[in-house]
């Protein structure tokens, strides 16, 4: 960690990866509101502008719209953006650019035009009510064309960004507002990887816990809250294995659909809300994909179809957390 502290956050290690890569190669550039001076509004972008000059670092307008499409034409020119998107709730300010350009134009050059480009951004509840605390990943998993990666872990970070930087796909990063400024040690799992430039394949599932009983599948913060969750169970008689799908595009279904036909029930866990999602997702690849009879028992966990309450009171209702991820693993045992 050169030093600087002897437990990064998150977001220290997303800086250094960023870094990493820019030293690797000049054709890299970051994009964003505040990215430069400040460092990113959760410090993801620190001492970059420092070491590679505002030309390579630049601060943007409050235009995503316009900084986003400013990638696209980066992209277009052989360079390889990293555009930050404050939070991902404004991600619905440029979709035109992100799906109809980003995510477009390699299919409609038949595969001429390459789109090596990155937007980063920030999902997840973190008591900020409805304009600001929407994952969206389900969303941007809809439209062709977009990977979509969400991870949950230090060495997620890391090894996915960079690997997410070397690509010449269009790819949408979506990190949890939870996490970013968290102390690498405050995470179950808490290993950052090792040292150096470190790459881990987008699309690739992890069994973060193995178990006999029930398959929890989730993604991003949800992972932290469903291994928790399983721990707790686990006083209980009840072994569950948690699959961290680390992308929704490419969905890693070998992964769960091993684990099912193991366990022969699915949790669901997803931040995201519940209908037209991930969740509904996961359950119909895993029906379709499983023989008839392998799969007994399905429960989704999600975030309700309401805007996200500005109480945090109300938020905690609804967030599919550790405690109500216990309770659903409970439900499911006593089904058997």
């Amino acid at each position: 960690m050169n030093g600087i502290d002897r437990v990064p956050t998150v977001s220290y290690l997303i800086s250094e990866a960023i870094g990493l890569e820019m030293d690797r190669d000049e054709k890299i550039i970051v994009l964003g509101e505040d990215v430069g001076a400040m460092g990113g509004v959760f410090n993801c972008t620190r001492g970059l502008k420092d070491r590679f000059g505002e030309w390579r670092v630049r601060d943007t307008p409050i235009a995503e719209m316009g900084f986003v499409g400013m990638g696209v034409g980066l992209a277009m020119a052989g360079y390889r953006p990293v555009v930050e998107i404050m939070f991902a709730d404004f991600v619905t300010v440029c979709l035109e650019q992100i799906v109809n350009a980003m995510a477009k134009i390699p299919y409609m050059s038949g595969g001429r035009m390459r789109m090596p480009m990155v937007v980063r951004t920030a999902g997840g509840s973190i008591g900020s009510a409805a304009q600001h605390s929407q994952c969206l990943w389900g969303m941007l998993a809809h439209w062709p064309g977009l990977k979509v990666v969400a991870p949950s872990c230090p060495a997620d970070y890391r090894g996915l960004i960079t690997a997410a930087i070397r690509s010449d796909d269009p790819i949408v990063i979506i990190e949890h507002k939870s996490q970013l400024n968290r102390k690498c040690d405050r995470f179950v799992r808490s290993d950052i990887g090792p040292e150096g430039p470190y790459v881990l394949p987008i699309g690739k599932a992890s069994v973060a816990r193995e178990g006999t009983d029930v398959t929890i599948v989730a993604i991003s913060a949800a992972v932290e809250w469903a291994l928790e969750a399983a721990a707790d169970a686990a006083m209980n008689g009840i072994n569950a294995e948690v699959i961290d799908l680390r992308s929704l595009v490419p969905m890693d279904m070998d992964t769960v659909l091993k684990s099912v036909a193991k366990t022969g029930r699915l949790l669901v866990v997803d931040e995201d809300f519940k209908s037209f999602g991930m969740s509904g997702e996961v359950v119909a690849r895993t029906v379709e994909g499983l023989r008839p009879g392998e799969l007994r028992q399905v429960h989704r966990l999600c975030m309700p179809d309401v805007p996200l309450p500005a109480a945090k009171t109300l938020e905690d209702a609804v967030m599919p957390g550790r405690g109500a991820i216990e309770a659903a693993l409970s439900q499911m045992a006593k089904a058997r």
